[in-house]
């Protein structure tokens, strides 16, 4: 009975910590600086520019922007991340692609 008990409590606890860590939010008081990139030529005309994009990394993000993608379909657009403030800080909301 012990053991059961203390299993299920190991499960638990990974199963929560796991949970939680992987829809925690990032939240920064500053927003990072976006770097100046050189646009380099469009490849074809079916690529869209991807300007200001952030990927989390530990605590902060990472810069991952200034690049030509090509859309999943011809029927998508981009549509761009940004910025959204909150009581604790400001968070990235992602870009993503929807049907034009």
């Amino acid at each position: 009975m012990k053991k059961h008990s203390i299993k299920l409590l190991t499960l638990l606890v990974i199963f929560f910590t796991v949970s939680f860590s992987a829809s925690a939010q990032i939240y920064v008081s500053i927003r990072p600086p976006v770097p100046v990139i050189v646009r380099p030529p469009q490849p074809s005309q079916t690529y869209i520019w991807v300007d200001e994009e952030w990927e989390p990394r530990g605590k902060t993000y990472r810069y991952s922007g200034g690049r030509w993608v090509k859309p999943p379909r011809n029927s998508y657009k981009w549509n761009p991340g940004h910025w959204k403030q909150h009581k604790r800080g400001n968070v990235w909301v992602r870009g993503n692609w929807r049907k034009k």
